[in-house]
């Protein structure tokens, strides 16, 4: 499946996790509840994968976790907020060039619609 599949895949769990569960809980809980949907449908995901930091050419563990690694290709990153601003998106991008991954979702779930609470990022 090619990359859009995927990201309308994931996209679809979301909804279906927003539809279900509402606003007004925290991440963690969103969280749980997507990978448990994504698991459902047969996707591969790893859920607080470690991303360690390299800088001249050594390995450091500085506790970097992404939320949820689909497919080993999609950034997936959670949060529960009242307004997504420029850090969520700055960590996700450095999720995404740490994985060496092109394409991330940023999902606000603390949303009335959760239309309002995706931001698709690409490098």
């Amino acid at each position: 499946m090619d990359i859009n599949d995927l990201t309308h895949r994931v996209l679809s769990c979301a909804f279906e996790v927003h539809t279900g569960l509402g606003p007004g809980l925290l991440e963690s809980a969103y969280k749980e509840c997507l990978y448990y949907e994504l698991n459902l449908r047969g996707l591969f995901v790893e859920k607080e994968k470690p991303m360690p930091l390299v800088f001249k050419e050594v390995k450091l563990d500085c506790g970097y976790r992404i939320d949820l690694f689909v497919e080993n290709r999609l950034v997936v990153e959670l949060k529960s907020v009242e307004a997504l601003n420029d850090v969520h998106t700055a960590q996700v991008l450095t999720y995404m060039r740490l994985s060496n991954t092109k394409i991330g979702l940023l999902l606000n779930f603390n949303v009335v619609s959760l239309k309002t609470g995706i931001k698709r990022l690409a490098l």
